[in-house]
């Protein structure tokens, strides 16, 4: 119960369920949802709860597939507290709840080349989370530093080394929620960086199902990337080649289905559960397995307890 919790100056909801706060639209409920006022209260909060409760953040849920059963946790939701984007010259410093084409459209007014975040889903936590990239460049190209609240409550800042930024992952401690992150980039013409971000939408619209609901790509690429993540022209296996190969283009489980657009693309087409979308995904894994020898990894988070038989 929320009297159990310390007291917060934020929102603190008990059984909140989580469905309407991701992507997909799946997912049970969880124990709490914490939405922060300020990184004072986050601090607070995370320093007085007690140790053995689980703290889970939680961005925007545009990677995210929460179980159906829910999550045994705090899970803490950044908002209007953490949208900050500040520039400074060739830095720019995002709070993690700003999304990443706002950060990107407000650098590339101000002559910053953060273009690469323009057709990122989600928000800065999230992409810092994940090493996020697109089309040859990541985050680990520009992060200089983040802030984080530790999970006993301290305020840290931690050089973007710390993080050990590789493909699609990072290291932070369970329970550490980032606040907020600086990237540093080059600087460009404002009319010539809108133009690049525009051809970027374009090509993404032609190219993936961004009109359904989704949660980005679902399988990372299975080789041809670096640990610093980068990536490797000696290779070139690409996710979405290898599940067309195996015949599972547009298949289906329920109201999941790979997409017909982009079949790395795992689409929610209407009363999908967590479990069919889940399902179908490791469908898809066994299948290419079988075809290819090729054991694909999820990108697509998954978190959270099935539902009860």
């Amino acid at each position: 119960m929320t009297h159990d919790l310390p007291p917060v100056r934020g929102t603190l909801t008990p059984n909140r369920p989580l469905s309407d706060l991701t992507w997909l639209r799946v997912g049970g409920p969880a124990d709490w949802l914490f939405q922060p006022a300020d990184v004072d209260d986050l601090a607070a909060f995370l320093g007085a709860l007690d140790p053995e409760i689980a703290v889970f953040p939680m961005g925007v849920g545009s990677n995210l597939i929460v179980r159906d059963g829910g999550i045994r946790a705090v899970v803490v939701r950044m908002g209007r507290g953490f949208n900050h984007i500040e520039i400074d010259g060739e830095r720019v410093t995002a709070g993690v709840a700003a999304l990443d084409a706002h950060v990107a459209r407000k650098a590339a007014a101000a002559g910053v080349d953060l273009t690469f975040l323009r057709t990122i889903p989600g928000a800065i936590g999230g992409a810092v989370r994940m090493n996020a990239g697109c089309y040859g460049t990541y985050v680990a190209d520009h992060l200089e530093s983040v802030r984080a609240v530790t999970r006993s409550g301290q305020q840290v800042e931690l050089a973007a080394s710390e993080l050990n930024l590789a493909y699609r992952q990072s290291d932070l401690p369970d329970g550490w929620v980032l606040t907020q992150a600086t990237f540093r980039a080059p600087l460009g013409a404002p009319d010539a960086l809108m133009a690049r971000m525009d051809e970027q939408i374009a090509k993404r619209d032609a190219t993936q199902p961004t009109k359904e609901r989704t949660a980005g790509s679902t399988f990372r690429n299975p080789a041809g990337f670096s640990s610093t993540g980068r990536a490797d022209d000696s290779h070139d296996l690409k996710a979405w080649k290898v599940i067309d190969d195996a015949g599972l283009r547009g298949a289906t489980k329920g109201g999941a289905q790979m997409s017909e657009m982009h079949p790395n693309f795992l689409v929610n087409t209407g009363g999908a559960s967590a479990a069919d979308l889940e399902g179908l995904g490791e469908e898809v894994r066994n299948k290419v397995f079988q075809n290819s020898g090729i054991s694909l990894e999820w990108e697509i988070m998954r978190v959270g307890e099935p539902a009860p038989e």
